[in-house]
């Protein structure tokens, strides 16, 4: 048996022995909260939003961690065995656990929320055939459809409290309706010309569709890319010939790459900031404003806004930043 089957036939057997030791565990009465597990902090947020008190939400990456490259623990495995819903991105986003996850929802409801939007709405890419760019949540107005996959979600294992998920749903969909009018209000204040957001890898591309950027990663869609001299070179001579004075480091990747472009613009003579940190694969600190979604693209297009030129207040939307 090839190395690769053995793993599979052992990620099955994890499952189906965990699932088994967990089943006791879980909450069942209708008067117990829905135990939640969901894989990124975006998700985690909101099914909090939508759940309010009837949930209990458990994330099993926070702050700083990169998707891409996370693989599940020994505790997370027992977190998921045990829930009543497992929830995750998918569109290869958690590409180290697809295969357990998918195991794992043989045997109890396990949604993948964001392959539930249309495929005319996605973005490929050239490094995976079939597989597209799964930062959907840099658009509110997509992510506005994967609040209603949730929402279902929910209303699915709990139909008793359908009215109250429903009007939770909507409160927080109108909430991401003034975040959108706000992102389109303050980007579209920067320069046409000043329209370039480069960071160190592809996580803005739904962004920069939404609100007319061009985007530019050091690395691909995945972190798991690599960035070579070659490609670094490249972008070195487009901030020079294009005089672009700002680029962008994120909170769940290395800046080496980021630091390596401007130090190369620094030997041609050409001076570039870091315009800010953005919130790519993850959000902020929890408990903090931009350890919620609202926050967390509240932070990026204040930060991309004023680094560029635009004009949006110094704390964002809601005056909560910090």
């Amino acid at each position: 048996m090839s190395g690769f089957r053995v793993a599979r036939w052992m990620i099955g057997l994890a499952v189906l022995a965990l699932v088994a030791l967990g089943g006791t565990d879980r909450v069942s009465a209708a008067d117990k909260r829905l135990t939640i597990v969901a894989t990124t902090g975006m998700i985690a947020d909101v099914a909090r939003q939508v759940g309010g008190d009837l949930v209990s939400v458990k994330a099993l990456m926070g702050p700083g961690v990169d998707p891409h490259a996370y693989r599940q623990t020994r505790t997370d495995i027992v977190a998921l065995s045990k829930a009543d819903l497992v929830l995750w991105h998918g569109l290869y986003l958690e590409a180290q656990m697809e295969d357990f996850l998918r195991q794992l929802a043989k045997k109890k409801t396990v949604v993948a929320v964001a392959e539930s939007l249309p495929k005319n709405m996605l973005i490929g890419h050239d490094d995976y055939a079939d597989k597209f760019d799964p930062h959907v949540w840099m658009n509110p107005n997509l992510w506005s459809r994967v609040v209603l996959t949730v929402r279902d979600a929910l209303i699915a294992a709990r139909p008793e409290n359908e009215a109250k998920l429903r009007a939770n749903a909507a409160g927080h969909l109108a909430e991401l309706r003034e975040l959108a009018n706000y992102t389109t209000q303050v980007l579209s204040s920067v320069p046409v010309e000043s329209r370039v957001l480069l960071t160190a890898h592809d996580a803005f591309n739904y962004f920069g569709s939404a609100y007319g950027f061009e985007v530019m990663g050091i690395q691909g869609i995945s972190t798991e890319s690599e960035a070579g001299l070659k490609r670094i070179a490249e972008l070195v001579d487009m901030l020079v010939a294009r005089d672009i004075r700002a680029v962008f480091i994120e909170s769940s990747v290395s800046d080496r790459n980021i630091r390596a472009l401007i130090e190369g613009a620094a030997a041609r003579g050409h001076a570039v900031a870091i315009g800010g940190e953005l919130f790519s694969d993850a959000m902020g600190a929890p408990g903090t404003y931009q350890g919620t979604y609202l926050g967390m693209i509240d932070h990026n297009t204040t930060t991309i806004s004023r680094a560029l030129g635009g004009k949006a207040p110094e704390q964002g939307m809601l005056g909560k930043l910090s």
